[in-house]
Parts: structure tokens; sequence; C-alpha cells
């Protein structure tokens, strides 16, 4: 499923409310973690194309089956006519931007990009566990369903930025 993102700041707010209406249909609850970290890592990419870029975007979501949403992966991918390369910035403490791409690799399991005929295409992936399991708890075949890691996932430092990541090196984040 898809939807197509105009140039204009406003159109962040309406991928966010397309998304939650498709996360409905999916059998994830939107008071799920999972589903409002996809909402915002939507938001985190879209504002990306739309500011960064001035070219229309195509938001895409590969969602589960109601029945298969148990211990699936959920997918965004936003691809945009714009062939610049995303480029993580350094954000000051006060900067109200500049903190998107460590955002995104803050909380996705998995994300990168990769060229899509003129443009480009940044994608992200959520592994979701079974809710009734709980965070932490056993799961079959011995796999655990982890425990939530903000501000951990990638090695990432909580003064130090990312260890083994170049190019992340001071990044910072709020939980919001």
């Amino acid at each position: 499923m898809q939807l197509e993102i105009r140039p204009d700041p406003a159109e962040v707010g309406r991928a966010r409310k397309w998304t939650r209406s498709r996360l409905a249909g999916s059998g994830i609850g939107a008071d799920e973690p999972v589903a409002e970290t996809l909402v915002l890592l939507v938001s985190e990419l879209v504002t990306n194309a739309v500011v960064h870029t001035g070219c229309p975007a195509v938001l895409r979501l590969s969602l589960p089956e109601p029945e298969t949403a148990e211990g699936a992966t959920l997918r965004l991918e936003v691809a945009d006519a714009c062939s610049r390369a995303p480029v993580p910035r350094w954000a000051d403490g006060d900067a109200t931007g500049g903190r998107g791409l460590a955002l995104v690799d803050g909380l996705a399991d998995r994300w990168g990009w990769s060229v899509e005929g003129d443009g480009k295409r940044i994608w992200c992936e959520l592994d979701r566990c079974d809710p009734s399991e709980g965070a932490g708890a056993e799961q079959g075949g011995g796999a655990r369903c982890p425990e939530p890691a903000f501000g951990t996932h990638g090695s990432y430092g909580a003064y130090g930025g990312f260890e083994g990541f170049e190019g992340f090196e001071g990044f910072a984040y709020e939980a919001v």
C-alpha cells in the first residue's frame, strides 16, 4: 500500500493519519509500542523528504495481515525523486531539527537507503513481538522478545554517540 506525498509540510500529518488507519486494518492496536514507533518513523522520514528535497514522494507500508500480525516485520519506505543521498546532521542541544536519522537509527530494527530510478528510497523495518507475551518474555523456540531499547539501538552511547558506526559520532536525540 502506498500514499503519494506532495512537497508540502502539511503532508506529514496526512501521512501519520493514513499510517494509523492502515495499522488499524492490520490488527495492530494504535496503543501498541510498535504502532507508535512506526508512526514516529513515518513522521521523520516524510518530514525529511518534504523539507530536504522539495520533490513529491511516495510513502509505502508493508504490514502483516491481521491473522499473521504477531511476530511479523513492518516495513516503511519513502521514495523521492531527489538523487541526493541522506546525510546525517549534527544537532546542537537547542536545535529544533537535525535528529531525524538518529531517531530512525535508534528506533528501527534495520534501516538503509538505495537509489531508485532518478531518486532514492529510504526504508526501515520494525519487528513486532507477540504483545501477549510481554517484553522480555520467552517465545516459542527459545526466541526472546527484546526489551525496549530506546536510545540504545546501534550501540548508541548515552553521551558518546554511535560506537562503531562512523559518521554518527556526537549525535543526540530526545525521547518525546
